[in-house]
This record gives structure tokens, sequence and C-alpha cells, in this order.
């Protein structure tokens, strides 16, 4: 009997050294550094505390962790905190790869060094560039380095890959014009979802989504058929029964100005007047085809539009050229014009919807995030910011 309680108590020691040493793993300890610096033995150290001058040295050797109270009372006694004497070890970082990645946006535009977001979309390793006139620097998954001399392998350009933080949660990424995705994007955080936006206009982000180098894309062309709006043009870019149209928002599309309106443009037909500029869109953007339907309406060549020919991408930098004075107005949504401090003048209303591949409902963050459109605080939210009408928010209109 005597036998195996010996040998059982050698068992438990066995088993507390094997934990204690476990435990010791991956924590550095400064308690000789900090007990040098005190002046204190660890004779002295040990008895003040009630453990043996043993313990100590175990502690300071790394082959013994203390328990919380021996932690707080060793901090107490050398008048410091536990963090100064014991810290984990600093995750390993992934060492910075060189790959070749599909860069969204016209690379012409884009510096090297340019930060990056990255996100992987049904097998394509996706670089997208930051919004334009932002603020501050943008956090970032990858450096651009070059572009490459013909598309390889379905890739444009080279990067340098700042290690593997990007892959650790779930991320989705959507194209389109809207400012309020950042909203979106807000509201998937706390449910540990990411939101990568890629700032294009509905055709380009349209575009994307039938190359699978996106997995939302967002657009608000429409086609008249018989007198009414439809959708049904936009899904035959794709094969059937492939895609899904998800309602986002409502939304007023016009004229935004500087401030008080000082030039007086209340319409269409002040834009051929010699002493108004505008800036234009690019091709294939909503509001360029609102611009150019407004047009034709009116009569209006868009030789007698001054700056008609001048093209600025994406709705915030357009305004943001109104804001700066360098022209006197430019289309957009009343959104943007709320953004910046500017005057609106509607001249439409436009629906903004969702096209989702089918293949990407199965994943978890999209499926959170039609969840999250159909919410009344995140409907609330956007409103109150934008303007947009969002009582549709989330129904399927197609497929």
């Amino acid at each position: 009997m005597m036998f195996l309680v010996k040998r059982t108590l050698q068992s438990v020691r066995s088993m507390v050294s094997a934990e204690d040493k476990l435990a010791s793993e991956g924590i550095i300890n400064h308690l000789a550094q900090v007990r040098a610096r005190r002046g204190f033995a660890a004779a002295y150290l040990a008895d003040k505390i009630g453990v043996s001058r043993q313990t100590i040295y175990a502690i300071e050797a790394g082959t013994y962790v203390p328990n919380t109270a021996v932690s707080l009372k060793l901090a107490r006694i050398l008048e410091t905190t536990v963090e100064d004497i014991f810290q984990l070890e600093p995750e390993e970082r992934a060492p910075d790869q060189i790959s070749n990645v599909i860069v969204l946006g016209n690379l012409d535009t884009m510096a090297p060094g340019l930060p990056l977001r990255l996100c992987e979309v049904d097998g394509h390793l996706v670089a997208v560039a930051p919004e334009p006139g932002g603020w501050g620097l943008p956090s970032s998954d990858a450096i651009l380095l070059s572009p490459i001399l013909g598309v390889k392998r379905n890739a444009n350009a080279k990067v340098q890959i700042l290690g593997d933080g990007w892959k650790r949660s779930p991320r989705i990424l959507i194209a389109g014009c809207d400012p309020s995705a950042a909203i979106l994007a807000h509201s998937l955080q706390p449910l540990g979802c990411e939101l990568v936006i890629a700032y294009e206009n509905s055709s380009r982000s349209l575009q994307l989504l039938r190359k699978n180098f996106v997995h939302i894309a967002g657009s608000h062309l429409e086609e008249k058929i018989n007198g009414k709006t439809d959708i049904l043009p936009m899904t035959k870019m794709f094969s059937r029964n492939s895609i899904v149209v998800v309602s986002y928002a409502v939304w007023q599309e016009g004229l935004v100005t500087l401030p008080g309106n000082p030039k007086g443009i209340f319409g269409i037909g002040d834009l051929a007047r010699k002493d108004v500029k505008i800036t234009n869109r690019e091709p294939g953007a909503g509001c360029r085809r609102l611009l150019d339907d407004l047009l034709r309406k009116h009569e209006i060549a868009g030789t007698q539009v001054k700056g008609y020919d001048r093209v600025t991408a994406g709705h915030l930098p357009a305004a943001r050229l109104v804001r700066s004075g360098e022209v006197d107005c430019c289309i957009s949504t009343e959104a943007v014009a709320r953004a910046l401090g500017l005057d609106f003048i509607p001249l439409a209303e436009k629906p903004y919807h969702l096209f989702i591949r089918r293949k990407y409902l199965e994943l978890a963050p999209v499926q959170t995030l039609i969840e999250i459109l159909g919410r009344a605080s995140f409907r609330r939210e956007v409103e109150a910011c934008t303007g947009y009408k969002m009582s549709t928010s989330g129904d399927i209109l197609f497929g």
C-alpha cells in the first residue's frame, strides 16, 4: 500500500512538473534582473513572500511559473508590476512574401509603395487600393511593388504581402460606388466579419463580379421597359440562375454645388451656360448615364457643357472638386453632398442594388451581411446619415 502511495505521489509530482514546464513555455520573466535592480537576495525575497529560496531560483530559471498570488506578492515586494516581471513571448510574425495578385482599379495611376488590402475571391488573390482623398494612412495588408507586363494567371501586379494578419477573420469583397458601404463595414466588424470595399462605378462593379474578382457588386444602373424601371437587363450579364439581386437603398441623384449655390444652378439647362463649369463621371457610371439622358432630353450637346470631357472617377472625388471651387458642380448623390456640406438639387430617384453570385450566398459573412441589411437599427443609421430610403433593404428582388 505504501508503495502505491509513493508511486502516486511521484506521478503527481511528475505531472505538476510537466505542467509547470509547459506553462513556462512562451513566458519571458525578468525576475532576476528586477531583483538585482532592487538589491534583494533570493533568500530575503523568498522569506518575504513565503516560498523557498529554491522556488525563487526555479522561477528565475524559467522552470516554474508561480500562481497569481505569488506573482502579485513578487510585484508588491519589488515595487513594480506583474507585467514588468512576466511577459508573454511575442507571436512569431509571418514572414513578408512577394506575390502576384489582381489589383482592382487603374494601375497606371498607382505608384509603388501604395498600401493595399487583400481578399481571396473564388481562388483569386485580389488587392484593393484605399479610396482616394482619405485623411491619414489606411490599414494595409500589402504594398504595391510593380505592375506585371502582360497578365499572368489572373494577376496584373506584384506586391509585398505584410504577414498573414489579413487571413485571421472572414472577409468579403464588395465593389460599388456607395459611400455608405463604410457604415455596412462597421456593422459587420463586431460580428467577426470584414468588408473590403473597392470603390468602382456600377458598370465596372458588375464586370468585376462577372469575372469572379468580387463577392458582391453594387449598382444603380437601370433600364426603362414599358415605362417601368427594370434590372433584368443587368442580370443577363450572368449565366442563368447564377445571380441574386438584393435591394439596398433608394437614393436621390442630382446637381451638387457650393454652399449657397453662388452660380444659381437649378437645373440641367444651366449647365449650358458659359459661366458654369462641371466635372463629369467616367463612362459606365450611373451618374454619367443620368447626365447624358437629361442632356438628350433637353437637347443639349455635350460640347455645349464646359467640363463635360473632364472625367473624375468616383462620387466623393468629383464632389471634392466642387468643394475646392475648381468646378461649379457635378452629378452625384444627396449623401455625398451632405458629407461634404454642399448644396444639392435633386434630379432623379434611383434604386441601388447588390448583385451577389448564388454560390457566395453560402459564405457566412455574406449571410451575415444580408441579415444586417434587414435590421431596423442599421436602416435608421444609414437613413440618418445619407437621406436614403431603406424600407426595402435586404429584400430579394431577383433569384
